[in-house]
């Protein structure tokens, strides 16, 4: 199976399309960012009419989970479901039937200058292909108030 990937400002799904907002980008913040990830899934003829499950997990560059605060403690930043498509009529016998999935992020708090990788993973399996990476801007530099001139002690 095939999947195409991409981080986006936004995306979303509607009457069987992906529609994408500031699509392509890898570098992203510094600051709490809200991002879409788009995913197209390409079915072979052969897996249609069955259930395809899928988890989209955010990990940091050592391959941990990112978790962020939930109701009940830190919780892992991960999304999955499960789809099945069947075989529209009149399709020719072995065409792909595309499936779209949007999701979308909440503000995430991510720290400033490391880099992080979305992982897909459908029906247990995962690819190198199904792996979407983006960094994070570091700080810029502290544009604070001139410097004053040392005090001159009084006395």
């Amino acid at each position: 199976m095939r999947v195409t990937m991409m981080l986006a400002d936004h995306a979303q799904v509607a009457e069987g399309k992906l529609y994408v907002t500031g699509g392509g980008w890898s570098l992203t913040g510094p600051g709490p960012i809200t991002s879409g990830v788009a995913l197209l899934f390409h079915i072979p003829w052969e897996r249609t009419n069955r259930k395809t499950s899928f988890t989209l997990r955010l990990v940091d560059a050592d391959g941990h989970p990112v978790t962020q605060p939930g109701p009940i403690g830190q919780q892992p930043i991960q999304v999955g479901g499960q789809f099945e498509v069947g075989r529209p009529a009149g399709v020719p016998p072995g065409t792909d039937i595309n499936v779209p999935i949007a999701v979308n992020t909440v503000a995430l708090q991510l720290p400033p200058g490391k880099q992080y990788t979305w992982v897909l993973e459908v029906d247990g399996h995962s690819d190198e292909d199904w792996r979407l990476s983006f960094a994070m801007r570091p700080l810029p530099p502290a544009q604070g108030n001139p410097t004053l001139p040392p005090a001159i002690p009084a006395g």
